[in-house]
């Protein structure tokens, strides 16, 4: 069981923003965090991870205290057995994948835990090569493996998946859930794709502007999830009764189908406000 308090000032796009959240997770789940972007997502995997420090907090993972700012106890990372991947893979380039595996190992810790998870993540052919050598879907295997080699309590994800095509964002799915039940792990993942959450979610924490909005089964927020996304539109093309509009929000892209009258006035280059409801997005105007 993870127990969470925290509170902290933050800033995001909209200024000043005070994440406040509570929840609790069960042990072996894995979990989604999921909101709009600056809602505070990524912070809480810091806060959780002891790579930034909340104002206020608590944090007890198996009836142990990571953080009690009360007390004054704040565990370094190094304590906390977390393994943390992110979108960037951060291998190191002058070592094979077999030696970026070995250099996370702990202290008197033994390697076999090293052909496990090259057989798992299926890492045989590549264990010889330098990261250089390989596509970003394989460097992002190395760095999922890596991260498991201290066998974590916690396993956090944030957005690791993003950069990566339809096809190799589906393999990388598998092995991340393959090795989350292998492992019986703890698994926080910060997503912002609906498929790949209902995938691979037991339950999901929607924030929106720093709180806990919902907290349920992935099909059920995401019937009802609405949060305003800014972006740029890109294109406009009719297809069939609707508008298919292309915009650009932050680095990502997303695709949304209008009805005409809901984009009067809207042209190319305009800024944007979306309602990303799930079930019916809509273009609320151009921002000033």
């Amino acid at each position: 069981m993870i127990e969470v308090f925290l509170q902290k000032k933050l800033r995001a796009a909209i200024g000043e923003m005070l994440l406040d959240v509570q929840f609790n997770i069960e042990a072996n789940q894995f979990v989604t965090i999921y909101g709009a972007s600056g809602a505070g997502k990524t912070s809480i995997l810091r806060m959780l991870a002891g790579l930034m420090q909340p104002e206020k907090g608590k944090i007890t993972v198996n009836q142990t205290t990571w953080l009690d700012l009360s007390n004054t106890i704040n565990l370094r990372p190094q304590q906390r057995n977390i393994g943390f991947l992110f979108q960037d893979y951060a291998l190191f380039p002058n070592m094979t994948v077999q030696q970026n595996l070995a250099f996370a190992l702990q202290k008197n810790q033994s390697p076999q835990i090293i052909q496990e998870l090259i057989e798992i993540i299926e890492l045989g052919d590549l264990q010889h090569r330098k990261p250089v050598t390989l596509s970003g879907g394989q460097q992002q295997r190395v760095a999922l493996a890596r991260a498991l080699v201290q066998k974590p309590t916690v396993l956090m994800l944030d957005e690791p998946l993003s950069a990566l095509d339809t096809g190799m964002r589906e393999k990388l799915q598998n092995y991340i859930l393959q090795v989350h039940r292998a492992y019986q792990l703890t698994t926080i993942l910060v997503s912002h794709d609906e498929a790949e959450i209902l995938k691979m979610s037991d339950q999901v924490i929607q924030l929106d502007n720093g709180r806990i909005a919902q907290i349920g089964a992935p099909a059920d927020i995401l019937q009802t999830a609405s949060f305003q996304l800014n972006g740029i539109v890109m294109s406009m093309e009719k297809a069939r009764e609707k508008i298919k509009v292309k915009l650009k929000i932050q680095d990502q892209f997303l695709t949304v189908f209008m009805k005409k009258a809901a984009l009067k006035g809207i042209q190319i280059g305009d800024q944007v406000a979306l309602n990303a409801n799930i079930l019916n997005p809509e273009i609320r105007g151009k921002i000033v």
